[in-house]
């Protein structure tokens, strides 16, 4: 297992950025390595990314130093999302089968978690999102078609798309982790757009099913001192409250969005009018 940590960072400080430290930053380059668990610790609410990548035999999600517990998810809980080829996760001997795009809630205080490809030759991703939490809810599987759709966007702005809202209070109960998927249609490539700020909460996004050539801008920064990330296929950026999040494709790919922090509502956002954007 490898982890990484990130600290949080002013606005203030963000608008000197160069290219290379707003990557260094904010950008997840690296979530899949073969027969390894990798992940990143953000001191933005305490919320890790990674990713596990079982090929020769299974993974085992244990606590590095950084977690600061006995057990990794003995204050934490954990969203799973599967987005290679089909896998299977145990947790504390109960076994979920996983195929592409299906997603598993793992409970806080669960012991024994093993990531494991039912293929070697198009092994499982398991993309990894974790949050502190108080109190302890059912592991769940969500597949895909039991997520909530909502269909949102136009063809006209280009951003026409489907968010499965999988971890979510109106699918499966959790201490404070939120997460779905959004994919958008063949020729659409805006996403979060106009854009948003989400104060109360962090977020972030992870960017997949993009051709190997392609690559997605990934808009941040405060509404008047924007940035941008050039994102590659399966890599993630950690998107702080104080910044928009948006971003555009040169083709059409699906993310996963997870979000911590002080509510669960969806729609708790702070517009940004592209009239006042810079």
């Amino acid at each position: 297992m490898k982890i990484a940590v990130r600290h949080a960072s002013h606005p203030d400080h963000v608008r000197g950025f160069d290219t290379q430290t707003l990557r260094d930053h904010f950008l997840v380059e690296s979530l899949f390595q073969a027969d390894d668990i990798v992940l990143t610790y953000s001191h933005i609410e305490r919320f890790v990314v990674g990713g596990a990548m079982p090929v020769a035999g299974p993974l085992t999600l244990e606590a590095p130093k950084e977690i600061g517990s006995p057990t990794f998810l003995a204050r934490r809980e954990l969203g799973v999302v599967n987005v290679g080829g089909p896998g299977r996760v145990t947790v504390d001997g109960a076994v979920y089968e996983l195929d592409t795009r299906d997603c598993l809630y793992v409970a806080q205080g669960s012991v024994d978690v093993r990531f494991e490809s039912l293929d070697r030759k198009t092994p499982a991703k398991f993309y990894l999102n974790s949050t502190p939490a108080h109190a302890r809810y059912e592991t769940m599987k969500i597949s895909i078609a039991d997520a909530k759709q909502r269909h949102l966007g136009d063809p006209s702005t280009s951003n026409e798309r489907t968010i499965f809202q999988m971890i979510h209070p109106d699918v499966c109960k959790t201490a404070q982790l939120v997460l779905g998927l959004t994919m958008l249609k063949p020729n659409n490539m805006w996403n979060s757009m106009p854009p948003h700020t989400h104060d109360r909460r962090n977020e972030v996004y992870f960017y997949f099913d993009l051709p190997e050539s392609a690559r997605v801008f990934h808009l941040m920064g405060q509404p008047q001192e924007t940035r941008h990330i050039v994102v590659e296929n399966e890599q993630a950026v950690i998107s702080p409250p104080w910044s928009i999040h948006c971003g555009v494709g040169t083709h059409n790919y699906t993310f996963i969005w997870a979000m911590g922090g002080d509510n669960q509502t969806f729609d708790d956002m702070d517009q940004v009018p592209l009239v006042t954007m810079r």
